[in-house]
């Protein structure tokens, strides 16, 4: 079965240097991606742009729009963009460069990063971008759920405000990122209403090989567990890693058990490539 990892990162930001040393042991860097991909299977990595200037970490507020994968002066072949947008520097100029930016062969998305920077998805603020997704026919890709800086406001990732985005917005298609997790169930509810609500699996585990094994069995999974079988669209949901928050290999496998075989084509590989037009190319 081919694969494609529908959320990583690649870029050169410093909490994801320090949780591949210190907490999930990959190699984040161009040459461990491309092992990683290689070991598991997976044919293609949609990175989700994203940088920092500052030092002090994500999110930056200085940060340009749009934010890309900056960890190597090259990115893989096996990887294609979905640009970051920084509500605090979209301006006239900044969404000139983002729509020369998207007409590239390896743009396939944008990124809003709910939660880091203090905006609901429906503010005005993000309505340009919308509007460049319909004319281009990209997806948006949401952060939702809890945010990995504690100067996160968690009010702003919660996977309800995706309701309204998208009934104002039927013309683009929208996903979620980590199904909203911990609020997999009213994410799950927002996937079942909206026909243009998809959501990806990742990073709902940071961590090594042990701490996916820790937590396959007890109580910590079950409000997935119940989301998934709530969820009646499973063919609206994409396998993700979160890498490098975890290893990739290991991700697949514990993915693999929570979703029925049945759904398997669809959730690692098949809704990818109908979610995101521009990745036929690279397939």
């Amino acid at each position: 079965m081919k694969i494609i990892d529908a959320h990583i990162h690649f870029s050169n930001i410093k909490s994801f240097k320090e949780t591949a040393e210190k907490r999930s042991g990959v190699d984040y860097s161009a040459k461990g991606i491309q092992k990683e991909f290689a070991e598991a299977g997976v044919v293609l990595g949609i990175g989700m742009g994203l940088t920092e200037t500052d030092g002090l970490g994500f999110p930056d507020p200085k940060a340009q729009s749009p934010m890309g994968l900056d960890l190597e002066q090259a990115v893989p072949q096996s990887i294609v963009t979905c640009l970051g947008i920084n509500p605090y520097t979209l301006n006239h100029q900044s969404l000139e460069k983002i729509e020369a930016e998207i007409q590239k062969d390896g743009v396939v998305g944008f990124k809003i990063y709910l939660g880091y920077y203090p905006f609901y998805a429906y503010d005005e603020i993000y309505q340009s971008i919308y509007q460049l997704a319909a004319a281009y026919q990209l997806p948006v890709v949401f952060h939702t759920g809890d945010t990995y800086s504690d100067r996160g406001l968690l009010k702003y990732s919660h996977p309800l405000t995706i309701d309204e985005v998208a009934v104002k917005n039927r013309n683009v298609n929208f996903m979620m990122a980590h199904l909203g997790d911990p609020w997999v169930l009213t994410a799950a509810e927002v996937i079942n209403k909206n026909p243009n609500v998809y959501a990806d699996l990742s990073g709902w585990i940071v961590g090594t090989q042990a701490d996916l094994d820790k937590h396959r069995h007890g109580r910590f999974l079950d409000h997935i567990r119940h989301a998934l079988s709530y969820c009646e669209q499973h063919e609206k949901l994409l396998f993700g890693t979160d890498w490098p928050l975890v290893p990739v290999k290991p991700y697949i496998d514990f993915i693999g058990e929570l979703i029925p075989e049945r759904y398997h084509e669809d959730v690692f590989y098949n809704t990818a490539v109908r979610l995101f037009p521009k990745l036929n190319p690279f397939l």
